[in-house]
C-alpha cells in the first residue's frame, strides 16, 4: 500500500510551528492579507506522545491561503512533537494535514502500511470529538503528515486576529 492510498484525499493543511503565533499572523496579514485567523488553546480530553499520556498545551490560529488551510501552532508548554521540531530543524513547515473522515479507518491503514502514531488528541470540538495524529512519516518522505477528523462542531475561537470589535 503506498502513501498516496493510505492518506486518500490530498493535502487540505499545511501546518507551521512558530515562535510567536500573534507576531506571525501579523505578518501573515500584513505582507499576504491573510486575515481573519481564529486562535484557540484547544482542551483535550486525551493526549499521547509516544503512546503514553502526556499534558502539554499550545495555542494555535487557523486561517485559509485559498483552498488551504493554514495552522499556526506555537507550543506553550511541555515536550511535544512540536519540541522535537524545533529541536532538530527550528520553526518552520512541520506537517501536512489530511483530513480523514474516519480516524480509525485512516489509523488501521497506516498501521499495515508500517507508521505508527507519534503524538495524537482529541476531544477538542463541542461535543466531545474531533481526533488528530500525527505519524512517523518524516524517514520515508521528507515531512510529517497529521490525520485530522475534524469535529462536527467547533468550539468558538477565544481570539481572532485581527480582531473583531464586537
Amino acid at each position: 500500500m503506498d502513501i498516496c492510498t493510505i492518506l486518500g484525499g490530498g493535502v487540505g493543511q499545511l501546518g507551521f510551528v512558530v515562535e510567536d503565533l500573534y507576531k506571525t499572523m501579523e505578518g501573515y496579514y500584513k505582507r499576504f492579507g491573510m486575515g481573519d485567523w481564529k486562535i484557540y488553546t484547544p482542551l483535550l480530553k486525551f493526549q499521547n506522545f509516544h503512546g503514553k499520556p502526556i499534558n502539554y498545551s499550545a495555542r494555535i490560529g487557523l486561517s485559509y491561503f485559498g483552498n488551504t488551510r493554514i495552522e499556526l501552532i506555537q507550543n506553550l508548554e511541555g515536550e511535544t512533537i512540536y519540541t522535537d521540531f524545533i529541536k532538530r530543524h527550528g520553526y518552520g513547515l512541520q506537517h501536512l494535514g489530511i483530513y480523514v473522515p474516519s480516524m480509525k479507518e485512516a489509523l488501521e491503514n497506516v498501521q499495515k502500511a508500517g507508521f505508527s502514531v507519534v503524538m495524537e488528541g482529541g476531544g477538542f470540538g463541542l461535543d466531545g470529538d474531533g481526533h488528530f495524529a500525527y505519524l512517523d512519516t518524516e524517514d520515508v518522505t521528507g515531512i510529517c503528515y497529521e490525520l485530522i477528523e475534524r469535529p462536527k462542531r467547533r468550539c468558538e475561537p477565544e481570539d481572532y486576529y485581527p480582531r473583531i470589535d464586537n
